[in-house]
């Protein structure tokens, strides 16, 4: 399936609106908590177990990326989107049968190891082709398709929730709902599938725009070999480590810290501040990655990681003192979650150039799938240790906050590690290396 070049005058607009189709959809993730209560009280499940496809999910997402990445490199982004829609909609699909004839475990396969392929395919199937149709700003580009992964639960959430409300909770209403979800998904993402294109030759990029081959060019393999490579592994995993843990328990979070305060907080009021969250997550990730453009890669990793260390200080040392200052540095430590993950792969761009920049993004997402358990793990554990110990409220939190300004400081040493990449690791002739692996699919 190979990605048709664009045609004289192709506006490098269009790829967006295809990279977003694809992220909104595949964001849906996001929203899984919506089925837990229904799951649970239909197929007599307990909280652990409804959480399983969800969690098998994020695993995949990062295996497949980690794997696939010099596939969706070889074949392009149209065969990347059509695998990511087959899968994730198949996905739903099997999810719908499992519930239908209350087969939990068909759920967990169909939702978790299908769809979550789909998901790892999905997300790095549109990074390759925005970098070379922005290699002017990549940091935008990217920014606006991953801003769509963010962004996809604020729609999925609501809109499951009214299918659950309309088909009712039961195990049939659960199947119908994931069929819905199924069916739309698909023919909502086959509109990237058929929009997006890949640029046409150096010769014709748009005047007073730098050429895709500048610089030097790294492969996936010569990559994964450098000390960059796990520097930014490094930074990657403590950035999302601190994010994810807030995020994975805002709302007791906020209610514990402010139980014991002549002001506490609703479960509502909690709600919505996980929506605000949600908001941040989303916002940083076009805001900031655009501002590394700007500002450069590094520069804004500084800010990622030593003010995100100073915002979790701040909640550590006042946060159940003042509402306004918990909230504020929560929303900025994950405007820079967001952020970080809109950002990596221009950071990759600047370092490795854009040969196998899709590959390389890839095989980095391990980092994610590293966090998204140890982050939880740390806030977690030590919350249910200190609640043994017979701390309440804020005290349940004060280690492992100190553990998550230990664990941005260590990003932090490892950003400023992170220097060009030596030229022995470039590949010999960078242009007629990429013509040849351009030139690949059309073999096939």
């Amino acid at each position: 399936m190979r990605p048709p070049v664009a045609p004289p005058g192709w506006s490098r607009w269009l790829v967006p609106p295809a990279a977003l189709s694809v992220h909104l959809s595949i964001g849906q993730a996001y929203a899984w908590s919506v089925f837990k209560p229904p799951l649970e009280s239909a197929l007599h499940l307990s909280g652990t177990q409804s959480a399983l496809p969800f969690q098998l999910g994020i695993v995949m997402l990062g295996l497949s990326a980690a794997f696939g990445g010099t596939l969706v490199e070889r074949n392009g982004p149209r065969w990347a989107m059509a695998v990511a829609l087959t899968c994730f909609s198949s996905g739903f699909l099997l999810a719908a049968l499992g519930a239908a004839t209350e087969q939990y475990w068909l759920i967990v396969f169909g939702y978790g190891f299908v769809g979550g392929i789909g998901l790892g395919i999905g997300y790095i199937s549109p990074v390759s082709t925005l970098i070379k149709w922005f290699p002017d700003r990549p940091g935008m580009a990217t920014g606006i398709a991953i801003m769509g992964f963010g962004g996809g639960a604020l729609i999925a959430s609501p809109w499951s929730a009214q299918m659950l409300e309309s088909f009712g909770s039961d195990s049939s209403g659960i199947a119908l709902a994931f069929l819905v979800h199924g069916l739309t998904y698909a023919v909502f993402m086959s509109l990237g599938v058929l929009l997006v294109r890949v640029p046409r030759t150096e010769g014709a990029r748009a005047p007073g725009v730098p050429g895709t081959l500048d610089g030097p060019q790294v492969s996936a393999r010569a990559a994964v070999r450098t000390p960059q490579f796990w520097c930014l592994w490094i930074v990657l995993c403590m950035n999302v480590t601190a994010g994810i843990g807030i995020l994975e328990k805002a709302a007791p979070m906020i209610i514990d810290f402010f139980s014991d305060t002549a002001t506490p907080v609703s479960v509502s009021a909690a709600a919505g501040f996980v929506a605000l969250l949600s908001a941040a997550n989303m916002a940083g990730r076009i805001g900031w990655s655009s501002a590394s453009d700007l500002i450069g890669r590094k520069n804004v990793y500084r800010v990622y990681l030593g003010v995100g260390a100073l915002m979790y200080l701040l909640i550590a040392q006042f946060g159940d003192a003042s509402k306004p200052l918990f909230i504020g540095c929560a929303l900025v430590i994950l405007s820079f979650y967001g952020g970080g993950f809109a950002t990596i792969p221009a950071y990759l761009k600047d370092l490795f150039g854009t040969y196998q920049v899709g590959a390389i993004h890839g095989r980095l997402l391990t980092a994610w799938s590293t966090a998204g358990v140890l982050g939880p793990l740390i806030v977690n554990w030590v919350a249910d240790r200190q609640e043994e110990a017979g701390k309440h409220g804020s005290g349940l939190y004060g280690m492992s906050l100190t553990i998550m300004i230990g664990l941005l400081i260590v990003g932090f040493v490892a950003n400023e590690f992170v220097r060009p990449v030596h030229s022995r690791h470039h590949i010999p002739a960078p242009r007629e290396a990429a013509h040849e692996g351009a030139a690949q699919p059309a073999a096939q």
